[in-house]
């Protein structure tokens, strides 16, 4: 295992400080359709790590969807505040497959969690995670808000205003940025360069849900959404670089 380096000096090309990735729990699922998908977990993390080398301090959350979907479960007769509960468990899995992977890169992460399990995660404390984000270690905020009813992207938005991020990297597989329509079925479907979330609204653009929407507009906290799958990517745009879509106020 690499020698960690915890401290990196922040690099004056970084156009922010700290942010936060939100990425999905499909994300990690490769082509397989369900579950972790090894190579495509370390892909990911090799692409944080190049952002933590530039000094830039990281917040992640990553969504259950590969593993269970609450909305689903309750879509299919399940209790929905217990259905939701097994999806933030789910999100916990993935954040410790996170975690190992940019620890067997030297990167120091910790994984907190709303909804306690000290064996395997610590709780979440505001203060505890600042500092640890001051630290420049990469922390992984898993079980949602540890509330039913609330999604991931909500949970992202709501840790990120927390932890007083500058703003939410949402990574997308096969998509550079938000359109007007569904790409992958429309030919003709027109990518927006910038957007404001009174238009994402208006125009009912799949990007989040609409309480996530509405914390990052109400606290001027910027979403910025790009390929997750594009090499250098996530760097790239801290330097100014690449193409994504930038939702502001």
């Amino acid at each position: 295992m690499p020698q960690p380096q915890e401290k990196p000096e922040l690099d004056p090309a970084a156009a922010y400080k700290r942010v936060m990735l939100k990425i999905s729990g499909e994300a990690l699922m490769g082509d397989q359709g369900f579950g972790l998908h090894p190579p495509t977990v370390q892909r990911i993390a090799r692409e944080v790590k190049t952002v933590h080398e530039m000094g830039v301090e990281i917040c992640m959350v990553i969504g259950g969807g590969n593993i269970f979907r609450g909305l689903s479960g309750s879509a299919q007769g399940m209790e929905r505040t217990t259905a939701d509960y097994m999806g933030m468990l789910a999100t916990v899995m993935n954040a410790l497959a996170m975690q190992s992977a940019l620890e067997g890169l030297g990167v120091f992460t910790r994984v907190i969690s709303a909804i306690r399990m000290d064996e395997v995660a610590e709780p979440y404390i505001r203060r505890r995670a600042v500092r640890h984000l001051e630290k420049k270690r990469v922390c992984i905020f898993a079980a949602g808000t540890g509330n039913p009813y609330f999604t991931t992207d909500t949970a992202a938005t709501l840790r990120a205003n927390e932890m007083a991020c500058e703003a939410i990297f949402m990574g997308k597989n096969g998509v550079d940025g938000i359109y007007d329509k569904d790409p992958k079925e429309h030919a003709d479907a027109v990518r927006y360069d910038e957007i404001s979330y009174d238009d994402v609204f208006a125009k009912r653009l799949k990007v989040m849900d609409a309480s996530a929407i509405a914390l990052a507009r109400d606290n001027n906290l910027p979403l910025i959404v790009f390929p997750l799958d594009e090499p250098g990517g996530f760097r790239g745009i801290l330097s100014g670089e690449g193409t994504y879509t930038k939702v502001q106020g």
